[in-house]
């Protein structure tokens, strides 16, 4: 796949909640995952490492109200995507979530993502 089809499959798999599927299908086993300076798992490397940092902010969740995510922008060998989120956790109540999404592909998988976002 290239790097469009590559976005274009990771958007249809986050509008219908397949975030898991995404990974499993999409990653590269060896992905680097980025967040916010500061934020709880700041570096996560690995596949397996990336799906269980999924896996635990999907546990965390107690509900999903809605949310959107924009269609890919793609430049070369990365694309972006901005993603909203209405979200109540079972630890911190309930917060909206704002967040710019930019991917790496090669080789047809996602080799790196790095988010950016303000943390409440």
């Amino acid at each position: 796949m290239n790097t469009q089809e590559v976005a274009d499959q990771l958007v249809q798999y986050c509008r219908e909640g397949k975030n898991v599927d995404a990974i499993n299908t999409l990653y590269d086993e060896n992905i680097v995952s980025k967040e916010p300076a500061g934020a709880p798992r700041e570096i996560t490397t690995g596949k397996d490492n990336v799906l269980a940092k999924t896996k635990g902010w999907l546990e965390s969740v107690a509900e999903i109200h809605g949310g959107v995510i924009s269609d890919p922008i793609v430049t070369g060998n990365h694309f972006a995507v901005t993603m909203e989120m209405d979200v109540t956790y079972k630890e911190y109540g309930r917060m909206p979530m704002h967040e710019v999404a930019v991917f790496e592909v090669k080789n047809g998988k996602i080799v790196a993502e790095q988010f950016f976002y303000n943390m409440g």
